[in-house]
């Protein structure tokens, strides 16, 4: 658990620069993967969506992995016991028991870190360079540099609608009443 929490205790400026280090021609991803002669030259793992998205997974993690746990953690372990006495392996009541109860964190997790991540703005901008952006840095430009007032809302209103459209299908699926939240 602390290994999960521990990137809370950084910033995300901290986070995405330290990636940008690793990432880079002669990082230390780079170099491991050089010495371990998986790769013959260094890998562009940087200013493009690779890079993006390795920061990204590192950052958002904990937000998707508190909520899973929230609910394994509430899971009574005498339920995969009965599957076991009854006759079913430890996967099959894994599988068939507990997999099943924690499809509301699983879900919670992957709502947040998905709403969440259609705002970021840093981590792209540093690792992911101008040519690799997401959506909030274009509703930036639009708002500060172009002054473009209807493609910025525009943008923000496509954005608020796949929210929206995801929570919709998330409350249909799971139903927002069966989270618990600790």
């Amino acid at each position: 658990m602390i290994m999960v929490l521990l990137p809370f205790w950084t910033s995300l400026l901290v986070r995405t620069t330290a990636w940008a280090v690793h990432l880079q021609e002669h990082g230390l991803v780079n170099d491991t993967l050089m010495a371990l002669h998986v790769i013959s030259q260094p890998a562009e793992l940087i200013f493009n969506r690779v890079g993006t998205v390795i920061a990204m997974s590192h950052i958002q993690l904990p937000f998707t992995l508190l909520p899973i746990y929230s609910i394994m953690k509430s899971i009574s372990p005498s339920y995969v016991r009965a599957a076991r006495s009854l006759g079913a392996g430890p996967f099959y009541a894994f599988w068939t028991v507990h997999f099943p109860l924690t499809l509301p964190g699983i879900a919670a997790g992957c709502l947040l870190t998905f709403i969440l991540c259609l705002g970021y703005y840093i981590t792209p901008a540093l690792v992911g360079g101008p040519c690799d952006q997401m959506a909030s840095y274009f509703v930036a430009r639009y708002t500060n540099e172009e002054l473009n007032w209807h493609m910025a809302s525009a943008l923000g209103a496509i954005l608020l609608t796949a929210t929206l459209l995801l929570y919709y299908f998330f409350n249909k699926l799971v139903g927002a009443d069966r989270i618990k939240m600790g």
